[in-house]
């Protein structure tokens, strides 16, 4: 390849190389992570026996073409309240919690080793 040849493919393949770079990081942000999920309707609460955790459920309405689903989010109350998406599920209305011990917590007959364990139902 003559060095002209040479330029015009660098010079293209760096902006369609950070253009890809981009998508696939928005793809991630808003269709892969359970970090950018919808808020919801607060639903119920309990704290786990040493009371490390709270597990917070929230309801969300998708609007007139999805189901309801259920968020749980997971409260560090240790770590200034820091908190962290847990549980996401499809075609739910209400949230049933119960911790076995410190560390599993039930959510909807979802057992969670926390805070390592997320269930959510687009990968299962």
């Amino acid at each position: 390849m003559n060095r002209k040849v040479k330029v015009i493919l660098l010079v293209t393949s760096i902006p369609i190389t950070v253009i890809l770079v981009l998508l696939g990081i928005f793809l991630y942000i808003f269709f892969v992570s359970m970090e950018s999920l919808p808020k919801g309707e607060f639903l119920v609460e309990e704290s786990s026996p040493d009371g490390k955790f709270t597990l917070k459920a929230y309801v969300t309405n998708g609007g007139a073409t999805t189901s309801y689903a259920v968020r749980g989010e997971l409260v560090f109350n240790e770590k200034n309240g820091k908190t962290k998406n847990i549980y996401w599920n499809y075609r739910e209305e209400d949230a049933e919690i119960s911790w076995v011990d410190n560390d599993t917590v039930i959510i909807n007959n979802h057992t969670l080793n926390v805070p390592k364990e997320k269930y959510d139902f687009r990968y299962h």
